[in-house]
């Protein structure tokens, strides 16, 4: 059957650009599917968007949905574009619901999982996926009232769990990790399931003063965005020195050229703790390397991190809210996550946070914006962790330092270097 087709001049012109369009992708949703509802979908989705562009407006609202046992994981979407006699203007997008669904680890998927989830939105939703969106899930955009229970039943039995979405913790996020990167410093993937395992009735029922987020990265290249947008922020790095293959570095100065060793490494050490020497080999300062990843990044065969692997864990990132946008301030400078000990030490860590924050933080409030209005000092005794000099912005523009106590602090630090 053909479809009336709403003329769309406006968003037209975002098929114009280099990019990839969405718009191309609704409209072969449009175009060329051989569901009849899902091209009448599609259609009205484009009409309402060009109203949306040529008013300026949005014409979403939301509301309460959710299915059997869960209190979130469902984004209701109404429109509230109607006509003269209150009916939709839009009728076939008059609901377009969204549907979050919790990525594996790492965000592996088998060719079989990916048929599936195509052939269960095909028969419920709109047909329009996101893998991924902002919050990591993956995210089933499109679907009407009386179709969310039936298509989550079906992503449950396959096996798979609801996203967060509201006052809750929300879907953490790893990195690929050990599984194909050479750079990472940890199980990314058990430690994200160790996290996300022990809140789920924080994460499927929404209780909290606002959203508490884990993210999980293997080294500070950071895939996640986990320093910027994550409460809780898990990064790999090592404590011993970088590992330096000289040969490899020699060949790669062949290969380059001494200048695009100096101007593309050495010179873009954030600490200038590199240098290259006559011979075209490279020193290290390793007191002063702060982990950055930048030469290994460029130098990979040449340059490795150390032996010595664990995490530092951060603390209150996030994006714009109430106070502007927050990297994460460190709370753990270094933690081992080898034994069965070291991941049950992570979790009870991370459970002091929620705790805390749970108890703390007001309404609409992220942690890191709860730890800017009470103190950091304040948020450290809340859950027991000691102030450490790693703590500081600043450390090098530290303009005093603290005498007194100073033998039993400097025990403290004996110990847990030591430790």
């Amino acid at each position: 059957m053909a479809i009336d087709k709403h003329e769309t001049p406006m968003i037209d012109q975002l098929e114009s650009g280099e990019w990839p369009s969405f718009i191309k992708g609704i409209k072969r949703l449009r175009d060329e599917h051989s569901s009849e509802r899902i091209n009448g979908m599609a259609n009205d989705l484009l009409g309402q968007l060009e109203t949306s562009y040529e008013t300026r407006k949005g014409y979403w609202k939301g509301g309460t949905l959710s299915v059997f046992g869960y209190g979130g994981g469902i984004i209701p979407r109404f429109t509230e574009l109607k006509n003269e006699d209150g009916s939709a203007k839009f009728p076939k997008a008059a609901q377009f619901h969204t549907i979050r669904i919790q990525p594996a680890p790492g965000m592996h998927y088998t060719t079989e999982s990916m048929r599936q989830f195509c052939d269960i939105w095909e028969e419920h939703g709109s047909g329009l996926i996101c893998a991924h969106g902002q919050s990591g899930d993956i995210m089933f955009v499109g679907c009407e009232d009386d179709e969310v229970q039936p298509a989550w039943d079906k992503f449950n039995e396959a096996g798979w769990d609801m996203g967060g979405a509201g006052p809750a913790v929300r879907t953490g996020m790893s990195c690929i990790g050990a599984a194909r990167c050479e750079h990472s410093c940890f199980d990314e993937g058990r430690a994200h399931r160790t996290l996300l395992n022990a809140v789920q009735d924080d994460l499927h029922r929404p209780a909290l003063p606002y959203k508490m987020k884990y993210k999980l990265s293997g080294c500070a290249n950071d895939c996640t965005d986990s320093i910027q947008r994550a409460d809780f922020a898990v990064i790999g790095t090592w404590r011993d020195d970088m590992k330096v293959n000289q040969d490899e570095v020699k060949a790669f100065v062949a290969d380059k050229g001494r200048k695009y060793v100096v101007d593309s490494v050495v010179s873009r050490c954030p600490t200038k703790a590199l240098s290259l020497n006559d011979d075209d080999t490279l020193e290290v300062n390793n007191k002063d390397c702060v982990r950055c990843m930048h030469c290994i990044n460029v130098m990979t065969k040449a340059l490795s991190p150390g032996d010595d692997k664990g995490v530092t864990i951060l603390i209150g990132g996030k994006r714009t809210l109430k106070i502007g946008d927050l990297f994460g301030t460190v709370l753990v400078p270094f933690m081992k996550l080898d034994t069965d000990e070291d991941f049950e030490a992570l979790e009870e860590l991370a459970g002091e946070v929620l705790d805390f924050f749970a108890e703390n933080a007001l309404e609409h409030e992220r942690t890191g914006e709860m730890i800017e209005r009470i103190g950091l000092a304040n948020f450290l005794e809340g859950i027991g962790v000691e102030v450490d000099p790693n703590m500081i912005s600043q450390p090098r523009t530290s303009s005093y330092v603290r005498m007194d106590n100073w033998p039993e602090e400097a025990e403290k630090w004996a110990k847990r270097q030591a430790g």
